[in-house]
């Protein structure tokens, strides 16, 4: 985010206050040292001359020495970009006022197949799908997580309550995100099971106030959840905080997750889901997945305080 310049610094061209003149006279006098002291009459009248034409501009020297404090500070904010300098973008503005420095992380996407249902039999089907990748995955690794997320329509009125949850998403790997549009199909009864199945981990941001509103919306109880902000509590060796999902992308992958007020805050009750939203959807359920595996790699913090 870039600095915003006070209003006040804004105008170079309006006339100097006599305080800042005598300043920019100081200034002066010290950089044309030799001429003060020069024997020459002549050459010391000429150099007064010069001083009183240069109160229009700030001496070169001046802002030179501003504008690179001013780049020395921007420089320390950056150092949160823990990864390697080729996966950050820097880009230096510079202006009369100050250099100034803006970090961006490059985009993260889900890129692998998006699976969308919306009628009751695709969600069934997606569900007996998901079950399946799910015992496959036990067999192999002995432990399944999945991520998870649900949107719905937003209410802009005081008073008027939002929407019930209308789209769930779950992701549990690379390949495949299924994307149900429940406010179309409902709960069917294999999805139900899966929700309900203790030993099925479902991970993300918040995702006991997601869990609580699939229950009052559907009447479907949502079983054995972690929290990846608290989870990132446990890891991470700094003061505990409130963990965004965009937030914790940056912190641990070094990526940007993009949140379009547009498409976050849209009509999640629609027929048909647009592509944007399909891919949205995809990636939020995608990164909570991806963050979930980065995290429980880290080794918890080890408390010394006796």
């Amino acid at each position: 985010m870039e600095t915003p310049i006070s209003s006040e610094s804004n105008d170079w061209d309006r006339p100097f206050t006599e305080e800042e003149l005598q300043e920019i006279e100081v200034a002066f006098q010290s950089a044309t040292k030799r001429l003060q002291n020069s024997e020459d009459s002549s050459s010391a009248g000429d150099g007064d001359e010069y001083r009183r034409k240069s109160r229009r501009r700030l001496p070169e020297s001046l802002f030179v020495f501003n504008f690179q404090n001013e780049a020395t500070n921007s420089m320390s904010s950056l150092s949160s970009c823990t990864r390697s300098r080729s996966q950050c973008s820097y880009s230096f503005r510079s202006s009369t006022q100050a250099a100034k420095i803006v970090m961006q992380y490059p985009e993260i996407s889900f890129k692998g197949h998006v699976i969308y249902s919306r009628t009751t039999k695709e969600v069934e089907k997606s569900a007996v799908e998901l079950l399946n990748f799910v015992e496959e995955k036990k067999r192999k690794e002995g432990h399944v997580a999945l991520g998870f997320d649900i949107e719905w329509k937003p209410s802009f009125r005081k008073g008027v309550a939002p929407g019930k949850a209308a789209v769930m998403q779950i992701c549990g790997d690379m390949s495949s995100c299924y994307v149900l549009h429940i406010i179309h199909s409902g709960i069917p009864q294999t999805l139900q099971s899966l929700l309900e199945d203790p030993t099925i981990l479902k991970v993300g941001v918040c995702i006991a106030h997601d869990a609580y509103k699939v229950s009052l919306d559907h009447n479907v109880s949502v079983k054995t959840l972690e929290d990846l902000s608290e989870l990132a509590n446990k890891k991470f060796d700094e003061e505990p905080k409130k963990w965004s999902l965009a937030s914790l992308t940056e912190k641990l992958l070094a990526k940007q997750l993009p949140k379009p007020s547009k498409i976050r805050l849209g009509n999640w009750e629609a027929n048909e889901l647009s592509k944007e939203k399909l891919q949205y959807a995809a990636t939020d359920a995608f990164v909570s997945w991806y963050l979930y595996q980065a995290l429980k790699s880290l080794p918890e913090i080890v408390d010394n305080k006796t």
